[in-house]
């Protein structure tokens, strides 16, 4: 009975930890750590062969190599730890919490601002505060408290408008702020190629869970970014399924809680 039960935890533990490895790698899928993470699954399982055919060698070896990867996998990869640590506070991903009706009407209202800003090639970022709070962002812009309106969010990213700097920040029906201040990336991938604007986007969104309608002024194109990754937007359909794909499931898990 006793040798039973040890195999069976054994195998218990072997899932465990496997389940638990898995779910970080697709955490990461996308990342720079996601190679990483992969390569050390491979090293894990030469170190597990080494162990069971009596390689001491390479067994130790191999023991010292996992002692140093994890020092530098935390300095290495110290962005995407500070993000994930962020989210493992969150009971639910979500906080949009209006009604379905008023949902698709604000959805609605940013995919005709995005896209008549777009035509004009008029830059502009729309930042969405969903679980964690945007209060230091909030606090660097100028208070607004208005409702939201395609009408209104042309205005503040009009050239003309001592508002149209920085983003604009919206929680539920509601602009909280303008002229605000995002973090900027330094994800080398990306801050090479691509400006600012985009940079500040993808900034906060590494940082938190914020969701950001990006414009460009120098080609009018769209992009949404979420969880430090672009999604580009090729036509007012595909903006406004995006957003309904994200904010009407949050929607629903705030009516749950």
């Amino acid at each position: 009975m006793i040798l039973l039960w040890d195999i069976l935890k054994t195998i218990l533990e072997i899932t465990v930890l496997w389940f638990t490895y898995y779910q970080i790698l697709v955490f990461f899928e996308g990342t720079r750590a996601f190679q990483v993470f992969r390569g050390l699954a491979y090293l894990l399982l030469a170190f597990l062969i080494s162990e069971i055919l009596g390689f001491t060698t390479i067994n130790w070896l191999l023991t010292r190599f996992f002692a140093i990867s994890v020092i530098a996998v935390m300095i290495i990869f110290q962005q995407e730890l500070r993000q994930g640590l962020a989210h493992l506070g969150q009971r639910h991903l979500f906080s949009f919490g209006i009604e379905e009706s008023t949902l698709l009407e604000v959805i609605e209202e940013l995919a005709s601002a995005a896209f008549k800003l777009s035509k004009k090639k008029i830059g502009g970022l729309i930042a969405i505060e969903r679980e964690t709070k945007l209060k230091p962002y909030i606090e660097s812009g100028i208070a607004l408290n208005a409702k939201i309106s395609a009408e209104l969010i042309q205005s503040i990213f009009t050239p003309q408008s001592p508002l149209h700097d920085g983003g604009i920040i919206l929680r539920n029906d509601e602009i909280i702020a303008a002229s605000c201040l995002f973090p900027l990336s330094d994800n080398p991938n990306f801050s090479k190629i691509i400006g600012t604007r985009h940079r500040a986007a993808l900034g906060i969104t590494e940082q938190t869970d914020t969701i950001v309608i990006i414009i460009s002024e120098e080609t009018g194109e769209i992009s949404v970014a979420s969880d430090g990754r672009f999604i580009p937007i090729v036509n007012h359909e595909r903006l406004v399924k995006i957003l309904k794909d994200i904010l009407s499931v949050e929607s629903d898990n705030k009516k749950k809680k």
